[in-house]
């Protein structure tokens, strides 16, 4: 039984937390990307898109320039969320005020003035609860719905 994954091991545990975490965020992000495209398209702003076949349409640059600024810009993202992982705070991009106090380091919700403008995640710990809680459950809807498109 040595081999075998549980739930018994906290740090691990937190891992799968924070890759359930990302893997929801990206699947939003697909499925809106699916949605809002198609919706414009029958309203008239878009004509013949198919999210199936974008890497067909002409962009603004190549290919393969777009592919390497992307792989560039995610794994400088994913460089800096790892880092987060292992030290918690090490990328702390919040400015300092004197009259503020920097928010709790919490791994997986950045906040701060560049992630959470509209300051969500700030105040009494109950409403953030339940905002981390919606947003895991339409993460998990969103993976399934994406899941579905792909069939």
């Amino acid at each position: 039984m040595d081999g075998l994954i549980s739930g018994s091991d906290s740090e691990l545990l937190k891992w799968f937390a924070q890759a359930e975490l990302i893997h929801s965020r990206w699947a939003m992000l697909a499925v809106s990307g699916i949605l809002i495209p198609e919706w414009l398209e029958s309203l008239g702003f878009i004509e013949k898109f198919s999210w199936y076949d974008a890497r067909a349409q002409e962009y603004f640059a190549d290919s393969t320039t777009l592919f390497v600024v992307q792989l560039g810009l995610m794994g400088w993202v994913e460089g800096r969320r790892w880092a987060d992982i292992i030290k918690p705070g090490c990328v702390d991009i919040e400015p300092s005020f004197p009259h503020k106090k920097k928010p709790e380091v919490d791994v997986g919700y950045p906040g701060g003035l560049w992630f959470g403008p509209l300051m969500w995640g700030r105040g009494s710990p109950e409403p953030v609860m339940v905002l981390r809680t919606k947003e895991i459950k339409n993460g998990r809807l969103a993976m399934l719905a994406f899941i579905g498109f792909v069939f």
